[in-house]
């Protein structure tokens, strides 16, 4: 399980994307890029890393069901996420 510190600096970097994006956007358009480089460095949404939901692992990270692969193979096997059987043949 991720510390708890990981998670309260992802969450601080993914509220400066949001608070930057409109901003960053424009700066963007207009091309200035000295501006740009004034912003704060987590505004950018690259920085960002994504985790899993329940266990804040970061690798082996599935987008559409926002957990980590092991999390997934778990509720999958369980019968957690509606309309996933495991395959057998």
């Amino acid at each position: 399980m991720a510390k708890l510190a990981l998670w309260t600096r992802d969450s601080k970097k993914l509220a400066l994307v949001k608070r930057y994006a409109a901003k960053r956007k424009a700066l963007k358009e207009a091309g200035d890029w000295a501006g740009l480089d004034k912003m704060p460095r987590s505004s950018s949404a690259v920085r960002l890393r994504s985790r899993c939901k329940l266990t804040g692992r970061p690798r082996g990270y599935m987008r559409k069901f926002g957990v980590c692969r092991n999390v997934f193979r778990q509720m999958a096997s369980d019968g957690k996420i509606p309309g996933l059987t495991k395959a057998s043949w």
